[in-house]
Formats: C-alpha cells, sequence, structure tokens
C-alpha cells in the first residue's frame, strides 16, 4: 500500500528547538485547500491507501484538515494526524475537536511529546488529548522523542503513570537539531531497513523520505519532484524503482554502511538516520554507491 506525509502546511504555534522539519522553511507557506483536495483525489486514483497529516501543525488549520480526513475516508484512505496537542488544554475543548475528527473518519492521532514540546505545551494537554481518544475510540499514540539522557526520565515516567500508549522515538540530529551535540549511543548491529514513505510538501515537492531526507542538501539524494511537473504516479513510480532506495528498504542502511566500508564500531554509534546522512549526504559516497549498485545488490555480510 502506498502511504505519505501530507505537509498542509509549514506553520507551527510552537518553536521547538529539537524540530527535523521546520528549520530552514518560511513559516507560513501553505497548500491551497482545493488543490489539497484534488490532489487527495489523485492519490486515490494512484493507490495511495494512507496519508498523515504532519508538519506543520495541522491543528492551526483545524476545519480544513478536517475536511481534508472526511475526504480520505470517502475515498478508503487511512487517516493520522500528527499534532503537539496545543488544542487540548481543558478535557471539554479536547472532547470537542477529538469527537469531531472522529466523527470525519480520522484513524489515529499521533501526539508529539517531549521534554522540547513540552516547554511549550503543558503535558497536561497531551494527557487530555490522550484521554478523549479513549473516550470517543479514536485510535492514538504517544511519539516520544528522547535523546535517552536521564532528563527524560520524569517524562516517560509521566506517561507509564496515566498508563498511556506510547513508544520512544530518537531524536533526529537534522534541522534545528543538527546544533545539538550529539550522544555516543551504542545499539545493536541491525540492519536497519527503512520503509521511506515520501513526503508532500505544501509547495508540491515531493521527497522519498518524511524524515530528514528533504535536508539532504548536498546531494538532494531523496528528492522526487514537483507535481506542478509531474503527476503523482510518476513520481511514486521514480520512488518505488530506484535502485538505492529499494535497497534502503530491503538490505537496509547499516549493511550499506558495511559495503561502503565503515567499521562495524563506527556503525553501531549512528542511529538510522544519522547513518544514512553519512551514505547519502555525501556527494562522494553518492556517486560511489551510484557506480557500485549491482555489485551492491548482490553483497551480504
Amino acid at each position: 500500500m502506498r502511504k505519505l506525509a501530507f505537509g498542509y502546511s509549514t506553520r507551527c504555534n510552537i518553536r521547538c528547538e529539537h524540530c527535523v522539519a521546520m528549520d530552514g522553511l518560511p513559516d507560513n507557506g501553505k497548500m491551497d485547500h482545493d488543490k489539497a483536495k484534488q490532489i487527495i483525489v489523485e492519490m486515490a486514483r494512484a493507490g495511495v491507501g494512507g496519508i498523515s497529516f504532519s508538519a506543520g501543525e495541522p491543528f492551526m488549520y483545524f476545519k480544513e484538515i478536517a475536511e481534508l480526513v472526511k475526504l480520505c475516508g470517502q475515498l478508503g484512505i487511512y487517516t493520522r494526524i500528527v499534532t503537539n496537542s496545543f488544542w487540548a488544554k481543558t478535557a471539554e475543548s479536547s472532547d470537542s475537536l477529538v469527537s469531531e475528527l472522529k466523527e470525519n473518519g480520522l484513524c489515529q492521532l499521533r501526539l508529539s511529546y517531549s521534554k522540547w514540546h513540552q516547554k511549550n505545551v503543558s503535558r497536561n494537554n497531551v494527557l487530555n488529548a490522550a484521554q478523549s481518544c479513549q473516550k470517543f475510540g479514536l485510535n492514538y499514540f504517544i511519539s516520544f522523542i528522547t535523546d535517552f539522557s536521564r532528563e527524560d526520565d520524569p517524562y516517560e515516567q509521566f506517561l507509564r503513570d496515566h498508563d498511556l500508549t506510547f513508544f520512544p522515538e530518537p531524536v533526529i540530529y537534522a534541522g534545528r537539531a543538527a546544533a545539538f551535540k550529539q550522544r555516543n549511543i551504542l545499539t545493536d548491529y541491525q540492519a536497519n531497513c527503512c520503509d521511506m514513505n515520501p513526503y508532500l510538501t505544501p509547495d508540491l515537492d515531493m521527497y522519498a523520505c518524511c524524515d530528514a531526507g528533504s535536508h539532504f542538501s548536498k546531494t538532494r539524494f531523496f528528492y522526487l519532484g514537483n507535481l506542478n511537473d509531474h503527476t503523482i504516479e510518476q513520481l511514486f513510480t521514480k520512488n518505488e524503482t530506484h535502485q538505492l532506495y529499494g535497497l534502503i528498504r530491503t538490505m537496509g542502511i547499516t549493511n550499506i554502511a558495511s559495503f561502503a566500508g565503515y567499521k562495524a564500531r563506527e556503525i553501531i554509534t549512528h542511529t538510522k538516520c544519522e547513518l544514512c546522512e553519512k551514505l547519502f549526504n555525501s556527494p562522494q559516497m553518492l556517486t560511489t554507491l551510484q557506480a557500485q549498485v549491482s555489485e551492491l545488490s548482490a553483497w551480504s555480510r
């Protein structure tokens, strides 16, 4: 099933210093609403079965997003909204918005949560939003963004104390977080395969990766094209037939790094997105991998 992160606008009411999505982008970019509806209809025809409305903050345009969610439901597209929960200051306000989204057919609400978010939004907002989802039977989860430092422990404990559904998600050292001092975290030698769901910006640029891929400014490795110049089917086909993209999904970034000559002890000190940037945002390394893609495809460690 084809899936896509849908960037309806770049507007956000808070400015978290860890944000990977908004750095370097104007904070007032917005897709034309009628154009967005047209694109969603075209996506349904192209076999898109899942859309995640994300960065900036979708609830800044709640009525428009709710209408797009309803359209997706009519077209049989699974929908998710990623939000910082600023709108859930009270249980009543939270119930009102969540119940409307549920009626419009929203499938899942993803609540962003971290020590950075909670400098701007009370953690009780996240609690209200989650409890409203439970009340109205809307699937939710809390994306707990962390650098795995001890100062994150009380934030995690808050979620556990209230028996909320969450999972830890490592901070991506790109965008605003590129200035952070990176922690040397050792992981096991997992493959680090990546689904790489595409990302559509308000300017109709489409990238093959919805995380840090749009920040690969040295190579623009993940850039697929613009919907003003290409059809949705053309861009999805390009995404699905690109050899290196396919190897990221199937072979995994760790194995590609090993093929490229990275030592195992170096590989395990990087998160998936960091390792991906080292490989694919380096013009020299990318040229080498492109030239050796046949050998890479047949290689195993």
